[in-house]
């Protein structure tokens, strides 16, 4: 990897490519600390103190922007949700369907163009959603229809300026703009890691010998997690091809052997994401209608703490328990909705039998596509579990007496992205110095 950084700093190209994408990186940093207009700063910190299960993830993923209610306090979920809706909808709407696999560039522009669209709706409802849940709270000058206009305007501005900046890291930077803009703003929160980190070694009352056994095991075991999830991005089941000999033209054509890469973790994060989503769903809608969803009774009651625990301890054992199994079940069911939404083991077999090809021991046809299935069915039951241990961790952890931001769902988010920008790079490179080779 940092021979990879140190080639594409040399590259002309490519270094300019990194330094505007460092620009634009700065630029959005900055915009985390504009806050929003009409809100009141004194007693912001008051009200922003803690995050819970509704607005943890998206003050994660946004580089702590939500606490500070800044113009990117929405971060670009709006767009990753966005990006589901449409990818949902172009798999049961024939149109969108044809328009996503046959309409080439144009059906790229166009698709790309309704997921704005979408992002703008989402963005808004949000906005309002958001608005609705911090008016009573006191954190706004003047709790105004006024107010709540310019609010709801800059938060939904503040959006979409995001999805303009991860547009143009993707074409004019190194990549991956959207998944970098996340990178970001979860490692931005490193060094408050680091700082929690050395406050258990060094307490108030000195040096604490516990404090450093802890911090070494929550070391080691950030390292073990991150190597476990390299592993898990990387891996790939390789199923070998066999080519038989043909005619092309007036040549003959021999033999080739090759083979097909199964990823491990097909699906990547975005089960995780869109689990996180699902299940902190019904507490958003609680608070943008009740002013204080804790003096609930009842079912409703028993609902919106369901809910919360995805991200709070404070709900107890019973409603977390349930809420991890629940977690488990949505990650599994939507890697597995994902994994045969990107990979179609019939139409993979199809293909290999058009070009002559055939699996080593299996007949072309329906005995391949059942073999692919199997094969597909297995990576994806351990990529899931895997996920989902990943993700149900930290709720677990919250019951010990640590208390250090170990997420599982930001650990998956930020290796998967450097992988990727690392693949980018050399990719770029490789395009490079073929160019120089041929010219």
């Amino acid at each position: 990897m940092f021979k990879t950084i140190r080639n594409a700093l040399k590259t002309p190209d490519v270094r300019k490519r990194l330094i505007y994408t460092l620009i634009l990186i700065v630029l959005f940093r900055l915009g985390c600390y504009i806050t929003v207009p009409g809100v009141n700063t004194i007693t912001l910190n008051e009200a922003m103190s803690s995050t819970n299960g509704i607005s943890g993830f998206i003050d994660l993923i946004s580089g702590g922007a939500f606490s500070r209610f800044s113009i990117f306090a929405m971060s670009i979920s709006p767009y990753i949700t966005a990006s589901i809706v449409v990818q949902l909808l172009a798999m049961v709407i024939p149109a969108l369907e044809r328009l996503a696999k046959e309409g080439g560039e144009e059906g790229r522009k166009m698709m790309n163009r309704y997921t704005k669209i979408v992002t703008i709706i989402l963005a808004l409802v949000e906005a309002i959603g958001i608005y609705l849940s911090y008016r009573n709270s006191g954190i706004f000058i003047n709790s105004g229809l006024l107010t709540g206009t310019l609010v709801v305007l800059s938060l939904v501005a503040g959006t979409s300026l995001l999805m303009w900046l991860g547009e143009q890291i993707t074409s004019r930077g190194i990549g991956n703009g959207i998944s970098i803009i996340i990178f970001i703003g979860i490692i931005s929160g490193l060094p408050a890691g680091v700082t929690t980190i050395w406050n258990l070694i060094f307490t108030s009352t000195g040096f604490s010998t516990v404090g450093l056994i802890t911090a070494l095991g929550v070391i080691i075991g950030a390292i073990l997690l991150v190597a476990g999830v390299v592993f898990v991005q990387q891996a790939e089941r390789r199923v070998p091809v066999q080519y038989s000999k043909k005619v092309v033209g007036r040549k003959m054509v021999g033999a080739q052997s090759t083979h097909i890469p199964l990823k491990l973790a097909m699906a990547g994060v975005m089960p995780v994401i869109f689990a996180s989503s699902f299940m902190t769903f019904p507490a958003m809608i609680i608070s943008m209608f009740v002013n204080d969803p804790t003096t609930l009774t009842g079912f409703w009651s028993g609902v919106y703490k369901f809910s919360l625990a995805t991200s709070s301890s404070s709900v107890g054992w019973g409603y977390s328990l349930a809420n991890a199994i629940v977690y488990l079940l949505l990650i599994m069911g939507f890697t597995f909705f994902y994994t045969y939404a990107t990979f179609n083991p019939a139409e993979v077999s199809n293909n290999i039998k058009k070009n002559g090809g055939f699996i080593p021991g299996i007949r072309a046809g329906k005995p391949t596509t059942d073999y692919l299935s199997s094969i597909i069915s297995k990576l994806t039951i351990f990529g899931g579990l895997f996920l989902a241990i990943i993700a149900i961790l930290p709720m677990l952890l919250r019951f010990t007496t640590l208390n250090v931001s170990f997420g599982g769902t930001s650990i998956l988010i930020v290796v998967g992205v450097a992988l990727e920008t690392v693949q980018q790079l050399e990719s770029q490179l490789v395009m490079r110095h073929y160019k120089g080779f041929l010219e």
